[in-house]
């Protein structure tokens, strides 16, 4: 009877992690379809993403907060210096350079060429620790891309006007954020994943406040009350909720079995598209998207069914 009821709990944590993880990939998929309403309306990516960040530092410093009072080892400098570069990397740079990409492409294309970075991981750890890349990654790598190929194919036959650009811009979105993965792994071990989190969202947030009032007139706030209220949705369900419930998620599943829940991401941001922008759904698309995600589940699961940590 004891191992009986002592399963119990680990089912329903099991299934509550579950539940946060694919909320919190339904919430960043949510990002570019919000994103792409709002350019409808006169704004620029700096003057957006200004906004999504305006309207989520209050939660992320009220976290900052609550993670002080229960840490009571103060940072190092090196984790203050980790925090910073990190910060500005994975959340800033990575930020400004995907809302950039998606003046240009769809919102489908863009959640798709984010979910490569599993793959870019696995090459950035190749080249920086010198691991090998085995004949299973390989395969996973040309799926993804070939993936990739056939739905930028697709978009490219619209004759839509700086396509390519957008594209490589989300790609090295996905490039940095990659570089951000590689690289917090260590800090986040020593500091805490919510203590980090709040911290480097931050950073982020000043840095992307600092350039909005280095480059822009205050008169560039004068937006319609729509976008406002756009800025406000992106902060809090595609920015504060799916952080906290992805690392909550993290913490009751594990990250491989998070990440490949995060795998209905792409899926969801192209049915949204579909119903909320009216971007179009084709057998290439399909084809492409399928590819994609093959590729970086093959890459996420290891044989034997587990996952990788």
């Amino acid at each position: 009877m004891a191992h009986a009821s002592s399963s119990i709990p680990l089912n329903r944590q099991a299934m509550l992690g579950i539940a946060l993880a694919a909320l919190a990939a339904i919430g960043f998929s949510t990002k570019a379809i919000l994103v792409k309403l709002a350019y409808a309306s006169p704004v620029d990516a700096v003057t957006l993403l200004a906004l999504r960040m305006a309207f989520s530092v209050p939660f992320f410093m009220a976290a900052a907060l609550w993670s002080r009072s229960n840490h009571t080892t103060p940072l190092a400098q090196r984790d203050w210096m980790a925090v910073l570069a990190l910060g500005l990397i994975g959340y800033y740079l990575s930020s400004l350079l995907d809302f950039s990409g998606l003046q240009y492409i769809s919102a489908g294309l863009e959640r798709l060429i984010l979910f490569l970075y599993p793959t870019m991981v696995v090459l950035l750890s190749a080249a920086i620790f010198k691991r090998p890349i085995g004949r299973r990654e390989i395969i996973a790598l040309a799926l993804s891309y070939a993936g990739i190929a056939l739905v930028f194919m697709h978009d490219a036959s619209s004759n839509q006007t700086g396509i390519a650009w957008g594209a490589g811009l989300v790609f090295a979105s996905t490039l940095t954020y990659s570089v951000y993965l590689v690289g917090a792994g260590h800090t986040i071990a020593r500091i805490g994943a919510t203590r980090f989190t709040a911290y480097a969202m931050m950073v982020a947030s000043v840095a992307t406040l600092l350039q909005f009032a280095l480059t822009h007139p205050m008169s560039a706030l004068e937006l319609p009350t729509r976008v406002y209220g756009l800025g406000i949705a992106m902060a809090i369900f595609s920015t504060v909720l799916p952080v906290f419930m992805l690392s909550t998620g993290i913490r009751l599943i594990g990250s491989g079995h998070t990440a490949l829940v995060g795998s209905i991401g792409p899926v969801a941001t192209i049915y949204m598209a579909h119903l909320v922008l009216g971007e179009t759904i084709s057998g290439q698309q399909i084809g492409g998207s399928v590819l994609v995600l093959a590729g970086v589940l093959a890459i996420s699961v290891k044989r034997g069914g587990g996952v990788q940590k």
